[in-house]
């Protein structure tokens, strides 16, 4: 039997709550297709910050590096500022592990309602494919003059030949395989180096790939046509702000921020990719037992998909529509009162 192993940063918040039920989930569906994993976990959190003053400590990637995949629940915590939660954590092991794409797959089920019209269960089906590790989140910059009328702060974006055609690749090959179409995010018509830079890539890439038809849209448009019409899109490409922005717009745009998953890629498999619910720590409802598992539950499929089993990918994102189409069960934040230990045994049931 394969056994895979699974490094699990719970994190803060609802993030300890919702790994325990894509854990459960993960073993009875691997059970089901022939294969196992073994965990180890890491109280890597702003809670160790507060603690200890680092949110992993300086051997973090080293102790991660063996391992297939990344598992991770939520990070934040009043009192932390969130620079500081995410640039000691979430970052280094994107960057340190190459995981340049980040994969958000955005799709309306069939017993959630939407809150845009015409924004039905079936019609939109689409993934956004945001490069993850430079563009405007750069390292790049610094303030001076602090405390003074001349008071400044500079954020230098980088986006190189390198970085930017990989991330294209990817997506371009993924229009490719679902046989559809790509749109790429842009705004050279304000920002005058980096994105018409981005705008001559992905020509370039464009060319690569004749069987992808392709266009762009303008960011600010972009964003008012996922909310106008988003079952026009299939895959949609954008820079690392331009991508964060437009994966949590459209995750509010199928019904639920709750239900949203996240994988931090590492295509060529050098290094672990690391899935993430695209949900805070939510610490308003935390150890009250009724976060949404979905998007850990989901997180987990898009795990398996990256460790070779589609097939079983299938069965849990198959188990998450039928439980939503054919159930009651609703965690608060779809409306319902069930529990997180309630919607993760509808999930196993179907398992």
């Amino acid at each position: 039997m394969t056994d895979h192993r699974i490094a699990l940063i719970p994190g803060d918040g609802i993030g300890a709550e919702v790994l325990p039920p894509a854990q459960q989930v993960l073993d009875a569906v691997g059970r089901r297709h022939g294969f196992g994993f073994s965990y180890q976990s890491f109280d890597w959190s702003c809670a160790r910050y507060l603690r200890e003053g680092a949110m992993m400590p300086e051997d973090g990637l080293d102790r991660l590096r063996d391992k297939d995949a990344i598992l991770l629940g939520a990070v934040g915590y009043p009192g932390v500022p969130d620079h500081v939660s995410l640039w000691g954590l979430l970052i280094p092991i994107r960057r340190g592990f190459r995981q340049y794409v980040n994969l958000r797959p955005i799709r309306v089920f069939e017993g959630i309602d939407s809150p845009v019209r015409g924004a039905a269960a079936g019609e939109v089906d689409f993934v956004v494919v945001r490069e993850n590790v430079e563009g405007e989140y750069s390292e790049i910059g610094g303030r001076t003059n602090r405390g003074f009328p001349e008071e400044m702060a500079v954020q230098e974006a980088v986006f190189t030949r390198a970085g930017v055609t990989r991330v294209l690749d990817y997506a371009f090959g993924l229009a490719e395989r679902r046989g559809g179409t790509l749109t790429s995010a842009t705004k050279s018509n304000g920002i005058v180096h980096t994105m018409p830079f981005w705008d001559e890539l992905v020509a370039e890439r464009g060319a690569v790939h004749p069987r992808v038809a392709w266009d762009q849209e303008h960011i600010d448009a972009l964003a008012a046509k996922f909310v106008l019409e988003p079952a026009r899109f299939d895959v949609v490409v954008a820079s690392n702000l331009f991508g964060d922005i437009l994966s949590d717009l459209a995750a509010a745009v199928v019904g639920s921020i709750g239900i949203a998953p996240a994988g931090n890629l590492n295509p060529e498999r050098e290094f672990p990719s690391m899935f993430e619910p695209v949900h805070g720590s939510a610490p308003d409802i935390a150890g009250r037992g009724v976060a949404n598992p979905l998007g850990a539950i989901w997180s987990a499929a898009l795990m398996l998909d990256h460790l070779g089993h589609p097939e079983a990918a299938g069965d849990v994102t198959g188990a998450i529509a039928a439980v939503l189409a054919g159930s009651e069960v609703r965690t608060p934040d779809l409306g319902g009162t069930a529990t997180t230990a309630e919607f993760t045994d509808e999930i196993l049931q179907l398992l």
